[in-house]
């Protein structure tokens, strides 16, 4: 279940977004404020698996998500007309996010819920190809062309619904955002390039140029309508905002977006498509390698969306060379899935997924299972996987292959792409290429890993009766002074039970945190009441201070790192007034959690009950 299935569901059994009064998050829950808690399911809600679980508390439905949040609440708020605050605790990178990450987020948050009307269209088209080739239609016939305009419509104007997907991302009216693409696609200005007249607009000449199927001029329009929508909603009494600001939008961003950002959008696209050419001139070869190999890591850190804009211009100007490509990668997932699926004759569990991972991703283009639970997973596939799709995206490179419409990398779309011969042969190469290396040299003594769960238990019983040697623990220092807290002692469910991971709470009789082994910060989050570390072994601890200290929103704590910190044992991290937090009304006691407890065989707290900073409080059994 991808982020955006998480969310609708988790709106949908609390109640539907008109039960939602608002939203927000924290380090690991989204934390809604209902109009009517007896709408929510709360038993559904923590059958999900992605859910850790769910807390009502303090007029709040806690819904517990872990590290994720971020993300669930982000497709949330993309998805659904609910009324947000910015998140308590705040995304801990949200003031530190750099100019191209916030491109990133920008472009992936406006593309995301146009995918499956793209991935639909495109199939339609895929449809008519395969039909065409069979002569199961006539593609001069009225059929052929109403089906032709139920697949090409969308891409024709797609400026309308980026304008529309843009403008809800940042906050603005998505209508207007909509209004002011489709004043580039009005006969009365297509007509103007038509003329072949030199054209003005109050004496400035303008650049025209057909904006059907681009992305980029209405992409920058609406990163500067939202604030100038923002600041005319300031400035207009209420008496007349109702018209006024969509006007005075409208009369500012459309001449803009012809003057300035239509040009100047174009100017990006040919110049990323000529560079793209260049690469393909001096070798065509290369080029595919490269774009091959480094588009998994693309998708990995999220970054591909990046290149969303780019191939859908392409397609708009003679066809694109990137996507075609990149699908050597994708098929060459496939392939590694099958070989691992050929290999493996007694792991059932393995057999079952790599399975189902090979079918739907030939059949739908749906490769994130395999790139996230099989070859991140087991990393000496990651070699394969670069070897494998270079063979294709060069073979591709070399024959040129371009496409026009946005299609899911299936073999249903292979007629999509021209030529449709290289680019069968690039991606046939890829899958048995992948499919061979890794069923020569896939995971090693890959059967043995099907062992049953009570022998891990035995061995893990074993363990603990050899008295957990040296070599195979990692001992965790408290971070804290105080009074040692057994877990399920603590008031508040997500840590009590478990649900968080493993750890004690401690007491704190001294508001100073100090780093408990030398590592990194992961999260310090804005509100600076959490803080996520990861030592040098990749232990992953949360220390979380206080219960419910997240409305506090910092009042009483400082910090004396940053998020990506490289600390050492002792290091001072945040100090915080114990006694402030405790006359707010707020308990003290800090859960110290193991955040990735499933990676580990157990972790076991000291026998102690008065703990001080660097004393050894957990031991974590590899």
């Amino acid at each position: 279940m991808n982020n955006k299935e998480l969310g609708d569901k988790i709106v949908h059994l609390v109640g539907g977004e008109k039960n939602v009064e608002s939203l927000i998050h924290c380090a690991t829950r989204l934390r809604f404020k209902l109009k009517d808690s007896s709408k929510a399911d709360k038993e559904s809600l923590s059958t999900i698996p992605d859910v850790i679980t769910v807390v009502e508390k303090g007029g709040q439905l806690q819904v517990v998500v872990g590290n994720k949040v971020g993300k669930v609440f982000d497709e949330i708020m993309n998805s659904h007309h609910i009324t947000s605050g910015a998140s308590e605790d705040g995304d801990p990178n949200d003031q530190k996010d750099g100019v191209m990450a916030k491109v990133f987020d920008y472009i992936a948050g406006v593309f995301t819920p146009l995918i499956p009307a793209l991935a639909g269209a495109g199939m339609i088209k895929a449809l008519l190809a395969i039909l065409s080739v069979l002569h199961w239609i006539d593609v001069k016939g009225s059929t052929y062309a109403v089906l032709n305009a139920a697949s090409s419509g969308l891409f024709y104007f797609l400026p309308i619904f980026v304008g529309i997907s843009a403008a809800k991302k940042l906050g603005a009216n998505s209508f207007v955002g909509g209004v002011i693409a489709a004043g580039l696609l009005d006969p009365n200005f297509t007509a103007l390039k038509e003329s072949g007249l030199d054209t003005t607009f109050m004496g400035i000449p303008l650049i025209l140029a057909s904006y059907s199927s681009t992305v980029f001029p209405i992409l920058m329009a609406m990163a500067v309508y939202a604030p100038l929508e923002k600041w005319l909603k300031r400035i207009t009494p209420d008496t007349i905002q109702l018209f006024f600001v969509s006007m005075v939008g409208i009369l500012i961003m459309v001449p803009a977006t012809a003057l300035v950002f239509g040009p100047f959008g174009q100017y990006i696209s040919s110049g990323i498509g000529n560079g793209v050419a260049f690469m393909m001139d001096f070798s065509s070869i290369l080029t595919g390698i490269i774009i091959a190999s480094a588009w998994p890591f693309l998708v990995i850190f999220g970054i591909h969306w990046g290149t969303l804009p780019i191939i859908l211009d392409n397609m708009a100007n003679g066809g694109d060379m990137i996507k075609p490509i990149t699908a050597a990668s994708v098929f060459a997932q496939m392939g590694i899935a099958f070989g691992i699926f050929l290999r493996s004759r007694k792991n059932k569990d393995l057999r079952s997924f790599t399975f189902a991972g090979t079918v739907s991703g030939l059949l739908a283009g749906v490769t994130e299972p395999i790139l996230y639970g099989l070859i991140l997973r087991h990393r000496k596939l990651i070699p394969l996987l670069f070897i494998s799709g270079a063979i294709g995206g060069a073979m591709i490179a070399v024959f040129d292959v371009r496409i026009s419409t946005f299609v899911f990398n299936s073999i249903f779309t292979i007629p999509n792409y021209t030529p449709t011969l290289g680019y069968a042969m690039g991606i046939g190469s890829s899958f048995f290429a992948a499919t061979i290396l890794a069923f020569i040299f896939g995971i090693k003594d890959i059967d043995k890993t099907s062992s049953s769960n009570e022998k891990k238990q035995d061995e893990v019983t074993t363990f603990k009766q050899d008295k957990i040697k040296s070599s195979a623990v990692e001992e965790i220092f408290s971070p804290l002074k105080g009074e040692v807290v057994p877990l399920d002692k603590i008031d508040d469910p997500v840590f009590s039970t478990g649900a968080m991971g493993k750890g004690i709470g401690i007491e704190p009789t001294e508001g100073i945190v100090f780093s408990p082994f030398d590592g990194k910060v992961v999260d310090l989050f804005r509100t600076k009441h959490a803080i996520g570390l990861a030592s040098d072994e990749g232990v992953e601890l949360l220390i979380h201070i206080g219960i419910d200290t997240v409305k506090l929103k910092g009042k009483y704590f400082e910090s004396h790192v940053e998020s990506g910190a490289v600390v050492k044992k002792g290091d001072k991290l945040v100090t915080f007034d114990v006694q402030g937090i405790k006359d707010a009304g707020f308990q003290t006691v800090t859960p110290v959690i193991i955040a990735n407890t499933s990676d580990y065989l157990d972790v076991l707290p000291a026998d102690r009950k008065q703990t001080n900073a660097g004393d050894q409080i957990l031991t974590v059994i590899k």
